[in-house]
């Protein structure tokens, strides 16, 4: 079993920037392929970014590149989500879900493949 725990959202001004982070717990870190997903009221959930198991590049939502970057610290267990430049829009419960094994590109953004998730953590953004 694997239990992922977030931290850092909050309330925050446009422009503004947060890290999220996910402790990993469960499983060996260097196994598991990572994502962020975020769902805003009365919205889908939708894809924000996500680490493939075998590597170090991160897949990220069209609206949030450039702004967003994700990482993962194999020594702590732990993915970071550092968010500049924060815009109304961004508002939403960001949650950290894990997969153990790898997945191709493509189906990184697929969140009915991943088993694991985190609790979520609320990030709003004012105007």
């Amino acid at each position: 079993q694997v239990q992922l725990v977030e931290s850092g959202g909050g309330l925050v001004q446009a422009g503004d920037s947060l890290r999220l982070s996910c402790v990993a717990s469960g499983h060996t870190f260097s196994t598991y392929t990572m994502a962020w997903f975020r769902q805003a009221p009365g919205q889908e959930r939708e894809f924000v970014a996500g680490i493939r198991s075998s590597g170090s590049i991160a897949y990220y939502l069209d609206s949030v590149k450039g702004r967003f970057t994700m990482s993962r610290d194999s020594a702590l267990n732990t993915v970071y989500l550092q968010m500049n430049n924060l815009k109304p829009e961004d508002t939403a419960v960001y949650t950290c879900a894990a997969r153990i094994g790898s997945l191709i590109t493509s189906a990184v953004r697929q969140s009915e493949l991943y088993p694991y998730w985190g609790q979520g953590t609320q990030v709003s953004v004012s105007s």
